[in-house]
């Protein structure tokens, strides 16, 4: 048996979720010795109906009896205190939009996690995301490459893992669809087979988002402009709007005058009528107005350019600029662009196409065919004839 497949003692985050466990127990079919660890990475409010950690943990539990393995409980709340949620709220106080299960995968389950895995005496920690790894011996580096399941690639998320961190990792689950998964779990008897996926991060979990925004940011109302100048209505506070958002503005019946609708008509707009949706396209600082479009495909909403900030290379050097794809939000097809400038500071892209709602504080993520190259914060897009005043998107 050659290295690769030589038994190591593995750790495997279980999160109580079918992905963890047919992650944990295909390795120990692989004849590794694994060992279960539950990360604790919130402790607000365990017992309420949104937050499901206790709840996850037993699952985990029953998972590692039914596979054979040990779990251990580890609480990581502080870590994650400290390097996520308080970026997480610092980012929404200056009215971006960041991503914090970003954030959680670099700073929690790749670094507080690798870091105890190692401490257990782990060669590899391995989890259930939909990712590949690979060892690129001519480059002497280990690639990041999307999951086979499209629907279920994952590598946006995990973009800013380094070399180091992915020489001790495996994504199990990155050759398998989804489909394959759930047949698997069902096949084994795991008691979570047909658990539904988690659809957000424990310490929001399913409650309405801006109910949680509320505990720790403040109200600041402020006038809802259309492209015109017309107020339409009032904003609760820009932290709680993100770029492209359509539902919750308290504007569902407010119409498009004539003069509205014929300036739309002269700039060749399509899909906008007395009641075509309103979308939030610009957030004004300065005057603290949230500025709002009628039509999918409004100027505001397109954008041919962008800079991102903080970028994080996977090779660990910014890639030479040139041609490639990327993803400005992580239910996005690759869109062709080009590379202008990168390096561990920020790149410029410039796409192929618009881009809808590029959002500040979401990630733009590279990509060269199936492999992950990194990528960094947004920060600005060249959105044209937009107001004036200190925007979140420029």
């Amino acid at each position: 048996m050659d290295k690769r497949h030589s038994r190591q003692r593995i750790v495997v985050g279980l999160s109580g979720g079918v992905d963890s466990a047919v992650t944990a127990y295909l390795l120990r079919q692989q004849g590794h010795e694994v060992i279960g660890i539950f990360m604790k990475n919130w402790e607000g409010d365990d017992d309420s109906e949104f937050c499901s950690s206790n709840i996850d943990f037993v699952d985990a539990a029953a998972v590692a009896d039914v596979i054979g393995i040990e779990i251990e409980h580890v609480n990581f709340a502080a870590d994650y205190k400290d390097r996520v949620f308080a970026e997480f709220l610092r980012e929404y106080q200056a009215g971006r939009t960041p991503n914090p299960d970003i954030l959680c995968n670099a700073e929690i389950k790749f670094k507080a996690f690798l870091d105890h895995a190692m401490r257990l005496g782990a060669e590899k920690i391995a989890t259930g995301h939909y990712a590949r790894v690979r060892h690129n011996e001519a480059a002497g580096l280990h690639e990041l490459l999307k999951g086979l399941d499209p629907a279920k690639d994952q590598s946006y998320f995990l973009h800013r893992l380094n070399q180091a961190q992915l020489s001790k990792t495996l994504f199990p689950l990155g050759e398998l669809r989804k489909t394959e998964v759930r047949r698997m779990a069902e096949e084994i008897g795991l008691p979570n087979a047909r658990k539904k996926d988690s659809t957000g991060i424990c310490f929001i979990g399913e409650r309405p988002f801006r109910e949680f925004l509320n505990r720790y940011i403040a109200k600041a109302p402020g006038p809802i402009k259309n492209d015109r100048g017309r107020i339409l209505g009032e904003h609760v506070g820009l932290s709680f709007y993100t770029l492209g958002q359509r539902s919750g503005l308290g504007i569902g019946g407010v119409k498009a005058r004539g003069a509205e609708l014929k300036a739309a008509q002269e700039r060749g707009q399509r899909g906008v009528g007395e009641h075509a949706p309103w979308f939030v396209a610009r957030k004004d600082l300065d005057s603290n107005t949230l500025w709002v479009v009628q039509g999918h495909d409004h100027a505001w909403l397109q954008s041919t350019k962008l800079i991102a900030q903080d970028c994080s290379w996977v090779a660990g050097a910014a890639p030479e600029p040139g041609a490639m794809a990327a993803k400005t939000r992580y239910r996005q097809l690759d869109a062709a662009c080009e590379l202008r400038q990168a390096s561990a500071g920020g790149c410029e892209l410039a796409f192929s196409e618009p881009q809808w709602a590029v959002t500040p504080g979401q990630s733009a993520v590279l990509y060269q065919g199936d492999v992950c190259l990194g990528g960094g914060v947004i920060a600005s897009s060249n959105v044209q004839n937009q107001p004036t005043g200190r925007l979140l998107a420029a």
